[in-house]
């Protein structure tokens, strides 16, 4: 598990890479789960699949065109996927979501790889005092409560 601390230097990037990481964790723990004969817990881990995707989902930034609205059909097929193996308990309907988002996964690996943050050290710093800005409002807020 990922510290509140470590979660927020996360760029969003970062943060869809562990979506991504989880979601798979939680198909592969489900599958295993219904090959036991483990219902319950299987039924918890395409639970949390779910809302993963449905967290994906609401993350889209539909201003970067038509990406956006591919990710999210593929998502929304993929959740019909894990509802339809927890109903049926089918791990081959598993085994395509898992296909799909583990190549999603490596597609998204590789552009953060090639989109390394080229940013200018001044840009970083102003973002860096904005966002400590923000916290200390927040702060502040929250102790006047």
């Amino acid at each position: 598990m990922i510290s509140n601390e470590a979660l927020y230097k996360k760029t969003s990037q970062e943060i869809t890479a562990l979506l991504y990481e989880a979601l798979i964790n939680n198909l592969e723990e489900g599958k295993g789960n219904i090959e036991c004969a483990d219902y319950l817990k299987a039924n918890l881990h395409l639970q949390k699949s779910a809302d993963i995707l449905q967290r994906l989902g609401a993350g889209l930034n539909y201003e970067a065109g038509i990406v956006a609205d591919q990710l999210e059909s593929l998502y929304q097929y993929i959740s019909t996927l894990v509802l339809e193996a927890n109903l049926k308990k089918d791990t081959v309907k598993i085994d395509h979501a898992l296909s799909i988002i583990e190549a999603v996964t490596d597609a998204w690996s590789q552009a953060i790889e090639n989109n390394k943050d080229t940013r200018s050290a001044t840009m970083k710093k102003q973002s860096l005092a904005y966002e400590q800005s923000i916290n200390f409002r927040e702060k502040i807020k929250y102790e006047n409560q």
